[in-house]
């Protein structure tokens, strides 16, 4: 008879009561929030500056497109050089663009936009690149799935916060904030200086891997696999919004994202207290799939709120799977550039996913907007699905062993 499949509490106790990961992902929440607040406090900023929203979204790509190329080289450093110097230098570097930026022209705001993205500060990766270290591979389902969690409730605080108080006070004002909440989340990160590499990795010998033997279509299919995931989550934002101002409830909107992301987080903590993984590219093909069908409610906001159930319940569970994945396919030597490119293709399909889904919605009507974003992210999972196959056939064929190797799990 094939396994069952059932829910377990007790990994989830016993990954808590691994030493360090504690204060790490409460100090990842406080760290996200401002950063989560970034893109609609730069762009109540510059509409503030009395310019429009092309403009204002123009930063915000600009921000975007320097994270994403960032993102690596930073990782790199990381692996080379350690956390804390990496640290230092985007915590500087963030100090000096916040303070700066509620200050500057628009001209010069667009142009340093692309170096304060290069060099910003990378939570998000520096984040799962130390549970990897922290937590064993029996236990890093769950603390990814911790993880993915705490992105959402960041994400539910972040924006919300920031509107309330540029509404309440300014733009400029909440400028300062945000950028100040990102100069303490460095600090906080140096003071807690958590692990980049476990204690048995860090006896091995520090040279890195050839990247032509860790850079395989098994992990370019992960990256893939991300960027079509959160290609998918952006275009719903985006026809959220949409399909609700089209039908007169816009008023309703916040409740709708709100019940959205409760359903991630009851979806990422199911998927952490399973007692089997499920592969990412899978989810993530069966997140594009349940996406496309969620314009049929759209006639109230209640057949809304219940048609996005699906995809709402997939979202943390598809990142953090993606993460966990990408944690153990990697050496620990070239581990952080691996989780910064894995951050930047998440950041990339974010950045793309809301314009299609503007598009779509602009040629045809709200409701495609969920339709194309949820197809195009199933069609390119399952276009790089078989790289994880080919994977699980035969995982010697993914990188060579070497003597800090983290174990391989599909």
């Amino acid at each position: 008879m094939p396994e069952r499949t059932v829910l377990e509490l007790r990994p989830y106790r016993d990954a808590l009561a691994l030493p360090g990961l504690r204060p790490l992902l409460l100090v990842a929440v406080l760290a996200r929030v401002p950063v989560a607040a970034t893109a609609v406090v730069m762009t109540l900023h510059v509409l503030d500056l009395g310019h429009g929203y092309f403009a204002a979204g123009l930063v915000g790509a600009t921000i975007t497109v320097g994270s994403a190329l960032g993102a690596p080289l930073l990782g790199r450093l990381v692996d080379r050089r350690g956390l804390r110097p990496m640290l230092l230098l985007t915590t500087a570097v963030s100090a000096l663009f916040w303070a700066t930026a509620p200050v500057l022209p628009y001209p010069v705001l667009l142009g340093t936009a692309f170096v304060g993205g290069l060099l910003a500060l990378p939570v998000f990766s520096v984040v799962r690149q130390s549970i990897a270290a922290l937590v064993p591979p029996t236990h890093r389902r769950q603390a990814y799935a911790l993880d993915s969690m705490s992105v959402e409730v960041s994400f539910m605080i972040g924006p919300a916060g920031a509107v309330a108080l540029a509404t309440g006070v300014s733009p400029t004002l909440t400028m300062y904030a945000v950028g100040g909440g990102i100069v303490l989340a460095g600090l906080t990160l140096l003071v807690l200086n958590p692990p980049t590499r476990a204690w048995d990795e860090e006896t091995t010998s520090a040279q890195p891997v050839p990247r032509r033997q860790w850079l395989t279509p098994r992990l370019l299919g992960l990256l893939a696999g991300g960027a079509a995931s959160t290609l998918v989550i952006a275009g719903t934002d985006v026809a959220v919004v949409a399909v609700l101002r089209d039908a007169g409830q816009v008023d309703w909107t916040g409740v709708v994202l709100a019940l959205w992301a409760s359903y991630s987080l009851v979806g990422g903590f199911t998927y952490g207290a399973l007692s089997r993984p499920v592969p990412s590219l899978s989810l993530t093909v069966v997140l594009g799939l349940v996406t496309i069908p969620v314009g049929l409610g759209s006639g109230e906001w209640w057949l809304l709120a219940l048609a996005l159930l699906p995809s709402g319940a997939l979202t943390a569970p598809t990142v953090a799977a993606t993460a966990d994945a990408v944690s153990r396919l990697m050496p620990a030597s070239v581990r952080g550039e691996a989780m910064g490119m894995h951050g930047s293709a998440m950041t990339v399909g974010l950045a793309l996913g809301a314009p299609l889904a503007g598009a779509v919605i602009d040629a045809t009507a709200p409701a495609w907007g969920f339709a194309a974003t949820g197809l195009l992210g199933a069609l390119i999972a399952l276009a790089v699905l078989p790289t994880g196959l080919r994977h699980r056939r035969s995982a010697a064929a993914t990188v060579a062993p070497t003597p800090d190797s983290a174990p391989v799990r599909s």
